[in-house]
This record gives structure tokens, sequence and C-alpha cells, in this order.
């Protein structure tokens, strides 16, 4: 190894630095103390001759030269993490954890019952059931985790999917716009009255969002109007447009529960199709797409 080469250990701090944005959250997510952090990473910056982080009494931020080597580092541990995993193989260990991710509408609809899919394929063919880790995350979110190693594979709902990942399209989803009972809209909502209107919307990052932002631009070759209110689950968004804040645009399948408890009513949109792919993402080549999550996503397919 290069002498100027930081151990994988010292990568991981400073990857969880970068990520959590100062010494004491990296440190509680690591586990370990807030002076083994700092002290690690200040060793790590003096082997590498680059001061990584600029350090304020708010957290630590990257300096550009960090920016540089952190993204390098992540190349670092994801071949670490395949070489890990590839061992597992190698050792044909039944038992190891498979760590999915899905994005909130397929974690919450969809992977419970691949998962249950999953076992009862695995068992009727006389296999031990693989044990699941299951992660659940917004789709840049989850890209994310799959990109660093963390997760064996995620599930997104973006229209947008990562160009340096490996996927599949296992499904589509339709979105339909959401109102409280009685409101104004009823069989349907254009397209140009639903960009026009303020909405209760997820974060960006979302594949929601992304999904009715995009239809929206390719149909009206314009920006929907800025948003009402922004929250982070889908839970919230349904539950502020019961409570009558504004409509939202959501999956149809996210709605369901809600739709059959009275307390929201799905409004088709008119003027487009909104519709967004689920995918499948892992690392490396179809190749390296094997064992429990090459079944896991036949199952998601079919």
């Amino acid at each position: 190894m290069h002498r100027r080469v930081p151990d994988l250990v010292a990568l991981e701090l400073v990857d969880a630095v970068a990520r959590t944005g100062s010494m004491t959250a990296a440190a509680h997510e690591l586990h370990v103390t807030q002076q083994a952090v700092s002290t690690r990473v200040r060793s790590a910056e003096r082997l590498m001759g680059v001061e990584l982080f600029v350090r304020s009494p708010q957290g630590a931020r990257l300096t550009a030269d960090g920016e540089s080597v952190v993204a390098w580092a992540r190349d670092v541990l994801a071949a670490a993490s395949r070489m890990g995993a590839a061992l597992d193989l190698l050792h044909a260990s039944a038992e190891r954890t498979l760590t999915v991710g899905g994005s909130q509408t397929i974690a919450a609809q969809l992977l419970p019952g691949w998962l249950l899919q999953l076992r009862d394929r695995q068992l009727a063919a006389g296999q031990d059931a693989t044990a699941v880790r299951l992660r659940s995350g917004n789709s840049s979110q989850i890209a994310r985790l799959v990109r660093e190693g963390v997760l064996d594979l995620g599930f997104i709902e973006s229209p947008v999917v990562p160009t340096d990942l490996d996927s599949t399209t296992v499904a589509t989803d339709g979105l339909v716009a959401v109102v409280p009972p009685g409101h104004a809209w009823s069989d349907r909502v254009e397209l140009a009255t639903l960009a026009a209107t303020p909405l209760v919307v997820r974060e960006r990052g979302s594949g929601t969002r992304s999904a009715y932002e995009l239809a929206v631009r390719r149909t009206l070759g314009t920006e929907p109007a800025e948003p009402a209110l922004e929250l982070a689950t889908t839970v919230a968004v349904l539950s502020a447009v019961a409570g009558g804040v504004a409509p939202a645009v959501l999956s149809a399948r996210a709605v369901a529960d809600d739709v059959a408890l009275g307390r929201v009513r799905p409004v088709p949109i008119a003027g487009a199709t909104v519709t967004r792919p689920l995918t499948a993402l892992w690392r490396g080549t179809a190749r390296d797409l094997r064992g429990a999550a090459r079944l896991l996503v036949e199952i998601a397919a079919g």
C-alpha cells in the first residue's frame, strides 16, 4: 500500500465525519469516543499531508481537497466491501445477512411481501432462509448507500437512475393528486392546474417529488409552483393533506389505506400520465447480482 494511504478504519472515520458533519456525530454513529475520532482524523491528515476539514463550533466542513479525498476513500471502502462479500461467497456462508434498502413507498408497501416470497422460495427449495436487514430512506439516500457499500441491494422510485450503478426496472408506479374530502377538485385535475397550485411535497431527493416535477417540465415546459409545505415522510404529507393544508401528489399505492379510511381522496391527473419506474440498484455488473439478491430482484419483477 502507498505510504500516504491511511488504513480502512481511518478512511471509515473520515467518511463518517464527512457524512454527519461533525466529529461528535461520527463518534456516536461508530460507537467510539469523540476524542478517538478526532485523533485518528488528525493522524490521517498528517499522513496524507492534506487538511480534510475546517473545524468550528458548528461542526466539521470538508475543504476542497477534503472533498476529493473523501470521494477516493469511498471508492476504496466500496472495493473493500465487495471483497468482503466475495470472501463470504468463497466460504459459502448461507447465513450471510443480505442488507436491502428501499425508498419509502417500496419499503412500506412492497418489500415486506417480496421478502416473504424470498423466504418461502428458499425454504421450498430446501435452502436456509437468508437473514435480511432492511433500511429505508428517499431514493437519493438509498442510491448513496448502495454506492458506498452499506447496502447490497437497493430499490428506488426516482425517474433519474444513477448511471454509476447497475440497475433494472422491476415495475412502474402511478401518481395521483390527493385532496381532503370535500375539496373542489372532483373527477380529475388538469396537470396545468396542479402545477400552478402550491402543494405539500416530500423533500428533495424523493422519487415521488422528482417524478412529478419531471412530468411538469416535460409536459408543460415550466416549473411547478413553490411548495406550500415540505415534509420528510409520506405519512406526514398525508396528514397535512387530510388537515386541509394543501393537495399533494403521491403514489397511488402509498395512499390506498388512507383512501379506504376516507381521510383523503385521490384525483386522477389529466393532461399527462404521471408514472415513475421502480428500479433495483446494485454495485458492479449483472454478474455481481447473485444468490438471494438476484432471487429478490426476480421476485420484485414478477
